[in-house]
């Protein structure tokens, strides 16, 4: 792999798994310390969320907001069949048909807690939206706004591509970290025209971006090639955004909203409103 001299930036995988169902019946459902149930009637049906205890802030945030009543007559503003429904933009209450949603918050981010591969977008997955990287580098979330991934299943041949892929991309933010240690070396050198000095210490940052990740071999964890192709996800986003709960009753009510007609926006038509949120015992 050729590694590219630049002058920013990194990605740090986490581990662990935990294990999940959408399908799960809330009787048996195993939870873990902290973990919050919240039931969201909408227009088209209930669909009940686990909100896990390790991700706490994007979970205290999102309690304290059902509690003021925010949630409250919000509508699902963005949905994109095979692939996931969006809510919480506060600009949607009560919005006019064909107005353009999506930039709404309280005014506020919260820091990330991205912990994969433990949490990850398989089908069902609750996880927050947030602004682009290019605004955004921290990958803050948004203070409201959230997405449930419907999402689609892959092949292994597919898989082992965006495994490929994602491999690749963390060998290079690697490299990238390691090059911010170097950048007052690396401008001078530039401003200095010396090549022979930026290719020579290009090939140590080189064997030492290899030493890092010499196990990133894999990228996806078994359960997870068996859920994106048995029951689908977004895997394209992992690593890139929180994930902080799932689904755990009423995909049937999820599935109906992302099929719904949308405008060029992906608003959809109708108005799909999350009538009232409320937490669980």
């Amino acid at each position: 792999m050729k590694y590219i001299l630049p002058i920013v930036i990194a990605l740090v995988l986490g581990i662990g798994l935990r294990a999940h169902n959408p399908n799960t019946e809330m009787n048996d459902l195993q939870t873990n310390p902290g973990d919050v149930k919240v039931l969201l009637h909408t227009t088209m049906g209930d669909i009940t969320l686990l909100l896990y205890g390790d991700t706490p802030l994007h979970t205290a945030n999102f309690v304290k907001l059902v509690n003021e009543g925010f949630y409250d007559g919000l509508l699902f503003h963005r949905v994109i069949d095979s692939f996931m429904i969006q809510g919480g933009d506060p600009t949607s209450k009560d919005a006019p048909k064909g107005k353009h949603l999506g930039a709404g918050d309280p005014s506020y981010r919260i820091d990330a807690e991205i912990d994969f591969p433990k949490h990850f977008h398989h089908r069902g997955a609750l996880a927050a939206a947030r602004e682009g990287d290019a605004t955004n580098p921290e990958r803050k979330s948004s203070g409201s706004q959230f997405y449930i991934v419907t999402g689609k299943k892959f092949s292994p041949a597919q898989l082992d591509q965006m495994e490929h892929k994602a491999v690749m991309r963390h060998k290079q933010e690697v490299f990238d970290s390691l090059s911010m240690q170097h950048r007052d070396s690396i401008m001078a050198m530039r401003r200095n025209r010396d090549q022979a000095g930026l290719e020579a210490l290009r090939e140590q940052l080189a064997v030492e971006t290899e030493r890092l990740t010499a196990n990133d071999s894999t990228y996806f964890t078994p359960e997870q090639r068996d859920l994106y192709m048995r029951e689908g996800g977004t895997p394209h986003l992992d690593g890139a955004y929180t994930v902080f709960g799932r689904v755990i009753s009423g995909m049937d009510t999820v599935d109906k909203i992302q099929k719904v007609e949308t405008d060029g926006y992906d608003r959809p038509l109708e108005d799909v409103k999350v009538i009232s949120a409320k937490i669980l015992p």
